[in-house]
């Protein structure tokens, strides 16, 4: 009797979550809740005294503008933390955010995380060592493509190949499922922290003006672009006259610092110069879902023939690029609903039914302290 009544008990009194601890964005999930966070992996160091001084919004607020002994700061690099002191401070800050329930014997929560494919032993140890330093009772580990594909509701424990795509900030994460687990998994640090880097870089060169991440982030989401089908679009422009084929060019007002002048200069960009920008990067990422694709089993390649690519996580909203990928791959292609939620929604649905899906978990029993 007392081995059924503590399930209960525990689900009662604890808050399990689920997290997407991103290089760009926090996700958390709450059991019976959903989604209740959705904010910036930003935190704010004071370097004098170590505190910190603020997490998510309002330190991504900060970044450019602090002065010296002030630091706007990602803990997360590449999917995976690159400071384990203040990742653990962000973990704390979001757990205790996310936690309604206030009662006198609350239990600390279980969450699940999200790691990408292939992360090491030791960055498997950093991240449940943050959770529990945290304040989380158990920590599980997810890889981000399985969640995402669980997230979308493919059908992961069948027999059948699904091939997801999750571009994130840090990392592109490709991975061919079936049989509920990876069959074939690849994780590439070429995301959308690195098409902003290039942007930057563009503008410099090609400007000479120097930007801040965040006005290249603005001209990512404004006007960022894979891939130009402007000819094929002409060419029905000219044949039916009708309007609404015609292409509409998009530009943007950038302002950033002449470094020849040193003074504010504003400069129009068009989407064109922006697409040669990030086109190398862009063209790394289509390389390596292709790549996937040649390593993938003939039997599945059939099934992901029928089904298509799905494209998850923030960076797959870049206009073209499905057009791009389905181009180079000749396979559909489907940017899912709320892609950069798809992690932590899947990994929401494991948390609701850890007993039917804890297979999709990473294995972490070597990795835990003994009890």
């Amino acid at each position: 009797m007392k081995l059924n009544f503590l399930p209960n008990f525990s689900k009662f009194f604890a808050e399990d979550m689920a997290i997407d601890l991103g290089t760009a964005n926090s996700v958390v999930y709450v059991q019976g809740r959903g989604i209740v966070i959705f904010e910036p992996s930003v935190v704010a160091v004071n370097q004098k005294t170590g505190q910190i001084l603020a997490v998510g919004e309002e330190a991504k607020k900060m970044v450019g503008r602090t002065p010296s002994h002030i630091t706007a700061v990602r803990p997360m690099r590449h999917g995976v933390i690159s400071d384990f002191e203040v990742t653990e401070q962000m973990f704390r800050y979001f757990i205790e955010k996310a936690r309604k329930k206030r009662f006198l014997f609350n239990m600390r929560p279980r969450v699940i995380v999200g790691v990408p494919v292939g992360v090491t032993e030791v960055e498997k140890k950093a991240v449940i060592d943050a959770g529990r330093s945290a304040g989380a009772r158990e920590v599980f580990l997810i890889e981000e493509p399985m969640a995402s594909a669980i997230g979308i509701r493919l059908p992961v424990q069948e027999a059948q190949g699904s091939f997801v795509v999750d571009l994130g900030g840090g990392t592109t994460e490709i991975a061919v499922i079936s049989l509920g687990g990876i069959v074939l998994g690849k994780s590439l640090r070429v995301a959308g922290d690195k098409l902003c880097e290039d942007i930057m870089q563009f503008v410099q060169e090609e400007y000479k003006l120097l930007i801040g991440e965040r006005m290249a982030e603005n001209i990512k989401i404004g006007i960022g672009l894979a891939y130009s089908s402007e000819g094929k679009n002409d060419n029905k422009a000219a044949t039916a006259g009708n309007k609404k084929d015609k292409v509409i060019k998009r530009d943007f007002k950038m302002r950033g610092r002449n470094l020849v002048t040193g003074l504010p200069e504003e400069i129009v960009i068009s989407e064109d110069e922006i697409r040669r920008a990030i086109e190398k990067s862009v063209r790394q990422i289509v390389n390596e879902i292709k790549m996937a694709i040649e390593e993938t089993p003939p039997e599945l390649i059939a099934d992901i023939m029928h089904n298509g690519i799905y494209l998850c996580g923030g960076g797959s909203q870049l206009r073209g690029l499905d057009e791009l990928i389905a181009k180079e791959t000749r396979m559909p292609v489907k940017t899912v609903e709320d892609p950069k939620t798809s992690v932590v929604r899947g990994a929401g649905m494991v948390l609701e039914n850890l007993d039917q899906l804890k297979e999709v978990l990473i294995e972490t029993k070597e990795l835990e302290p003994p009890k």
